[in-house]
């Protein structure tokens, strides 16, 4: 079994910064792309950050130059450092992980952790 589990959200006042974590474990033989989605209030999940095993990372556009994903692979971790943050960025934001688990190629998700920017 594989578990993804995020952490680092909370409230923060425009302006401010945030930095998310989200770990996975379990019985990964390797994880390849992970990623960062959100979901606001009446609003469908969008794909916020991606980030492939070597680092090279794609951002939505409403977050270029804000915000940046990084991660560590020995610890099977991708975080999130979230810069200039907007009341917009209210959301609950999730990671995912492509993982090779006991020879299979599988998508996991982690269960949210929820970003409140206040104006």
């Amino acid at each position: 079994q594989v578990q993804l589990v995020e952490s680092g959200g909370g409230l923060v006042q425009a302006g401010g910064s945030l930095r998310l974590s989200c770990a996975a474990s379990g019985s990964i033989s390797s994880i390849n792309a992970m990623r960062w989605y959100r979901q606001a209030p009446g609003k469908q999940r969008e794909l916020v950050a991606d980030i492939a095993r070597g680092g090279s990372s794609v951002y939505v556009d409403s977050v270029k130059g804000r915000f940046t994903a990084s991660r560590d692979n020995a610890k099977n971790t991708v975080y999130l450092r979230m810069n200039s943050l907007k009341p917009e960025d209210t959301a609950v934001y999730y990671c995912n992980a492509d993982a090779w688990v006991a020879g299979t190629f599988k998508t996991y998700w982690g269960q949210g952790t929820q970003v409140t920017v206040s104006s």
